[in-house]
């Protein structure tokens, strides 16, 4: 646990109101509100916390925390310093490797979410994704925003980190409904939206992450309850508008048929693309398996490794985690990228039994299902929105368990 400043004289500290404490605690509130709406203003509210935290952390003299998981990060960003030093491009893979900064979510959240605290971050995130939700519906339903050129993005500009995050929020918000006794009606109410925002994205590698994630957490309620999967996936496809439900048959097709529509067509070719990649990951790994060819450099090489099947002649990345990892930083990043999965599983499934805050390890366990299910499909791990509020919704179960007592009074 984190150090406290020790009592001058024998006198205990004061249990006044600190302003600083405060002032770091709203400022990683605006961020994780930020998260859904804004790059730029999420990056500035996170570069904001985290000097608010370190100035936090240096003047009371406490030592910086932080949870199990957060080993198997820091041996994967240790590798991926090794790899970007033996890159083909070692100049462009360091600059690419900025993104391990994002790591130092984990411990500026472990510190300032303790307790309850986590519940607020909760809401905020599961506000932020109802507002999100919205902009996306409009997006589909009047700017006819519905062909795999052009979908609903939500505030971000990007489709794939709409969906992702969508899937993330889907998980936490069902979890709230079915774990935590109080406060159901608002994440009851906003559910329903996410879910049909998540369906306008077209993002199938988001739909099979919900449907992990969510199946997960109705497994875990009652086993019973996991019949209603079916039963919702009728539903879709009765009244799903015709390019959602192209978009869902063609999730098993991986050659054209005869008579086909633009989505299914685009739909299909995405398919065999995706298996080409994993062929040409494969061919990467076999030739680099310890450094991998660089962070960022998958794109350099693709044309030396391109499959005869692929339909691109370009990618930037192989739409699949485990693949990409290791091949852009080689199988020991691989391994701590697995270590990370598995430290958090085995804590979050003992957690269950023992947190406070009852859905928010059962909301976290699902997260890590569906990014690890969306993630065989694309390569949501290199996204760095995704990434932040990934990160923050597994340190959550971590912080929450860290207790009110001991956090200083406010």
């Amino acid at each position: 646990m984190a150090g406290v400043t020790p009592a001058v004289g024998g006198v205990a500290p004061a249990a006044a109101p600190d302003k600083l404490e405060r002032a770091a605690y709203v400022a990683l509130l605006g961020f994780v509100a930020a998260l859904q709406l804004s790059i730029a203003a999420s990056q500035a509210l996170l570069g904001l916390t985290a000097v608010l935290w370190l100035t936090l952390i240096v003047r009371r003299r406490e030592r910086v925390d932080v949870p199990a998981f957060f080993w198997p990060l820091l041996a994967y960003a240790a590798w991926t310093m090794v790899s970007a030093v033996f890159s083909i491009d070692p100049g462009t893979s360091l600059v690419d490797s900025k993104q391990l900064l994002l790591f130092a979510v984990v411990p500026i959240a472990y510190r300032l979410l303790r307790g309850r605290r986590s519940l607020t971050a909760v809401d905020v995130i599961i506000s932020m994704a109802a507002l999100s939700a919205a902009i996306g519906i409009v997006q589909f339903g009047i700017l006819k925003w519905s062909s795999p050129d052009l979908r609903p993005q939500g505030a971000l500009g990007m489709y794939m980190t709409f969906s992702g995050q969508l899937m993330l929020v889907a998980c936490v918000a069902a979890a709230r409904v079915l774990f935590w006794p109080r406060d159901r009606v608002w994440p009851a109410l906003v559910l329903p939206a996410i879910i049909v925002a998540l369906a306008t994205t077209l993002s199938r590698n988001a739909w099979v992450g919900a449907g992990v994630g969510v199946g997960l957490l109705l497994l875990m309620r009652d086993f019973r309850l996991v019949g209603l999967l079916p039963v919702l996936a009728a539903v879709f496809i009765g009244f799903a508008p015709t390019p959602l439900t192209d978009r869902f048959y063609a999730m098993f097709q991986i050659n054209h048929a005869v008579e086909e529509t633009a989505m299914t067509a685009s739909s299909v070719q995405s398919n065999r693309d995706r298996v080409a990649m994993i062929k040409s990951g494969i061919r990467i790994i076999k030739d680099r398996p310890i450094t991998g060819v660089g962070p960022d450099m998958v794109m350099e090489v693709y044309p030396v490794y391109r499959d005869k099947s692929a339909v691109n002649q370009l990618n930037p990345h192989l739409h699949n985690v485990p693949i990409q990892i290791a091949a852009e930083r080689g199988i020991p990043a691989l391994l701590a990228w697995l270590w990370f999965v598995v430290v958090l599983a085995r804590d979050f499934l003992r957690q269950r039994r023992t947190a406070a805050i009852t859905f928010l390890p059962n909301a976290a366990l699902a997260c890590l299902a569906a990014m690890v299910a969306a993630g065989m499909f694309e390569y949501n791990f290199g996204d760095s929105e995704f990434l932040m509020l990934f990160l923050v919704l597994m340190t959550l179960p971590y912080a929450a368990q860290r207790g009110e007592a001991t956090e200083r009074t406010e």
